[in-house]
């Protein structure tokens, strides 16, 4: 009896737990994706804010995968699946399967706002942050020859939309880069020229934390200097300014998106149930309904808990990931397996130096031990012993000399095509 072929679409968190737990199985085993890394995106931000180097957050799979028997990886970019002729579509051909794990992620979601979508800086790949890091550093390049105090102003204010983890450890990391560092390097420009702006829509950040470590968060980063703006909604942008809900503009050369995430672009055929966001709806064992020989995990399926679609979050993809894998091995034995049961390990998110909120198993913890338990855990799910070197060393270095070393600025194109 040949060896059944699972295909893996999709190599992030998701994808990378499925691979990882038929690793070593009597199935044959294809993993594809855009990149030929996994991307560990919960530290992207600290390459956009020069704390650390793109390669440190980023793992080849074919080293992960070298010594895995019955396993190859295929460099391609997924644009569909063929339900009913099993087979994966892609720009490198199509891909047969016997099983198939569908972990292709998200995207940034706009909410139909095309001038946001031009204009705004999202982290999402890492290119993005490159793009990120050269502007931030350009904007003070600018700003540093600028003798206009009203241009100089809006180079050097930092508009950050979405009060999420992604935009409040984005917003505490860019204000330390520009006091503790960028300041030194530019000693021309005054700190009260800068403005860091985080707009909410809603009444607090952080919303999915208790209200005593969203009150602390948003405490904090305002004693660091960050202007935080809630129940305030962003409907427009160009390259020198940012639109608000009822017309306020606020001048500013930089945007960051991080309001909102949606299921990437797939086409499935024939056509499936879609839920918010463009998630693929799925039975309580992650398969489609019709179609038990197909997973769908992480950020594109839509698998509800408690009556509510369980959050597009990398944990929540780690454990579907696993389950999906354990299912499929079940079901070539005969075996059915139970439904998805997601356990929730809790939340948190850095602010700052020495501080930042976590909530786990009914325990609330702000500070520096809750910032210790972040930086412990984000070393912990690293992939590679050099990343987790790498990484330890460049936070050691910033906590104990408040430095940055990766202040380079290597290709004006981006700051060249927001002003065309």
């Amino acid at each position: 009896m040949s060896k059944k072929r699972v295909v893996i679409a999709g190599m992030g968190f998701g994808g990378l737990s499925a691979a990882k737990a038929l690793a070593g199985s009597d199935v044959e085993l294809t993993m594809m994706d855009r990149n030929n890394y996994h991307l560990f995106q919960p530290l992207l931000y600290q390459v956009a804010t020069a704390g650390l180097e793109e390669e440190a957050i980023a793992y080849p799979i074919r080293a992960l995968t070298r010594n895995w028997k019955s396993a190859t990886f295929l460099l391609s970019d997924i644009s569909g699946v063929d339900l009913d002729s099993k087979l994966v579509i892609t720009d490198a051909g199509e891909v047969p399967y016997d099983y198939l794990i569908v972990a292709a992620g998200s995207r940034t979601n706009f909410f139909g706002l095309q001038s946001v979508a031009k204009y705004a800086f999202d982290l999402k790949r890492l290119d993005q942050a490159e793009d990120m890091r050269n502007h931030i550093l350009l904007m003070f390049e600018e700003a540093s020859r600028e003798p206009d105090s009203e241009k100089r102003s809006a180079l050097l204010t930092f508009v950050i939309v979405g009060g999420g983890p992604t935009g409040v450890e984005f917003a505490g990391a860019l204000r330390e880069l520009i006091v503790y560092v960028l300041s030194q390097d530019y000693p021309l420009i005054s700190l009260s020229e800068t403005r860091i702006i985080l707009v909410e829509a809603a009444d607090s950040i952080l919303t999915a934390m208790p209200e005593k470590l969203r009150n602390y968060a948003h405490k904090k980063l305002v004693a660091m200097g960050v202007e935080v703006m809630l129940e305030t909604r962003v409907v427009g942008a160009s390259g020198e300014s940012v639109e608000l809900y009822g017309g306020d503009l606020i001048t500013s050369h930089t945007l960051l998106w991080s309001a909102g995430v949606a299921a990437a672009q797939l086409d499935v055929k024939p056509q499936v149930e879609r839920g918010a966001a463009g998630r693929i709806v799925v039975q309580p064992d992650l398969t489609i309904k019709g179609y038990p020989d197909v997973f769908i995990v992480g950020d594109m399926g839509c698998c509800m808990s408690g009556g509510l679609p369980l959050p597009m979050m990398a944990p929540v993809a780690s454990q579907q990931g696993a389950y999906a894998a354990g299912a499929l091995l079940k079901r070539l034995h005969g075996d059915e397996p139970e439904p998805f049961h997601y356990f929730d390990k809790g939340a948190m998110a850095t602010i700052g130096r020495s501080s930042a909120v976590a909530t786990a198993a009914g325990f609330n913890l702000s500070g520096y031990i809750a910032w210790a338990a972040w930086l412990l855990l984000h070393l912990y799910y690293l992939i590679g012993f050099r990343n987790r070197l790498v990484v330890m060393m460049n936070w050691t270095y910033a906590y104990w000399f408040q430095e940055r070393q990766v202040r380079l600025i290597t290709a004006k194109k981006r700051r060249a095509a927001l002003i065309q």
